[in-house]
């Protein structure tokens, strides 16, 4: 169910805090705290220990942000009008989260509270500049840098192509090298190939969500790597992405010597990953086929970055 002003108004701090909290579309949270659990769990694998505190304010850290970089994508959408136009949404996931067209909460209200995430952030990002050093204001710009220029103007990434592979180094490899670093393993080869099936779920997360609303967004000159290719191409770019997440990981066991019998929960991965390509059947298909593939491949990455957080350690 749409959000609606009957549901969502008042003034209790419960209903305030449920009303600012819905908006930041938590339930895409995993996309962003899973990958810190991933490269957390290798860098503790690597160092021989696990720093709490690091991990707490990481996942803090990427919470807030990930919460505004969602807040300024509805904001934005709604002012080039891809939002407004948008009947063949998949609510929840698509579309964005309606609070803006459903009168919940207005235009500027959402804009004031991306940027009151991103100062938010700034807490637990200051606890690991104490703890860590320099270098993780370096890897905190850098993703804040990619999620606000994913949907601000005149960058706009997700408008001119860029916005997928934003997302795959923004929700992939920064937060899984970051998080490695912060447990004491050093930038490698290793932590990179760990961070590239991470990546590419995340990016098929956002490549089937885009599905659904890219006549909306074509329409609105949001010209997203769905709308550039096409439903056909998009499909057969999702399975070429899981079939390079499964090289990444066959790499990586080479390499680091972890046990082979890991790559069977990968390969079945793959294997959902494929059914979901033959399941997009193009641009305004079929609803139920487009439902199917975004649980489809919100499970996958779920269980693939759950598996890589323990195939070190067997």
């Amino acid at each position: 169910m749409e959000p609606s002003v009957q549901a969502l108004s008042g003034l209790s701090p419960g209903r305030v805090l449920k009303r600012y909290l819905l908006a930041t579309r938590p339930m895409f949270f995993p996309a962003s705290l899973l990958p810190v659990a991933v490269g957390s769990s290798w860098g503790a694998w690597t160092a021989g220990r696990l720093d709490g505190v690091a991990l707490l304010l990481a996942l803090a850290a990427i919470a807030c942000v990930h919460g505004a970089v969602n807040v300024l994508n509805d904001v934005y959408d709604d002012v080039n009008g891809t939002d407004r136009a948008n009947d063949g949404r998949v609510f929840p996931y698509t579309g964005g989260s309606r609070f803006i067209q459903n009168g919940v909460l207005s235009r500027d209200q959402m804009q004031r509270w991306a940027w009151a995430l991103l100062g938010m952030a700034l807490a637990p990002g200051v606890g690991l500049y104490l703890l860590e050093g320099s270098p993780v204001v370096l890897f905190g710009l850098a993703g804040i840098a990619l999620g606000v220029l994913y949907s601000v103007p005149p960058f706009s990434l997700a408008a001119r192509g860029f916005g997928e592979l934003a997302v795959a180094v923004g929700f992939g490899v920064l937060p899984v090298i970051g998080a490695a670093w912060l447990q004491g393993a050093g930038p490698d080869w290793y932590v990179l190939l760990l961070s590239l099936p991470v990546s590419v779920w995340v990016v098929n997360i956002l490549l089937v969500n885009e599905l659904p609303d890219a006549i909306a967004d074509a329409g609105a000159g949001k010209r997203t790597l769905v709308v550039r290719l096409g439903g056909p191409a998009t499909a057969t770019l999702y399975a070429l992405l899981a079939v390079v997440a499964l090289i990444a990981a066959f790499g990586l066991a080479m390499a680091a010597k972890l046990s082979l019998l890991g790559l069977v929960p990968m390969g079945l991965l793959l294997l959902l990953s494929l059914d979901v390509g033959r399941r997009i059947i193009g641009v305004g298909g079929s609803g139920t086929d487009e439902r199917h593939a975004i649980h489809t491949t919100l499970t996958i990455h779920g269980l693939g970055c759950a598996w890589l957080t323990v195939w070190p350690w067997l």
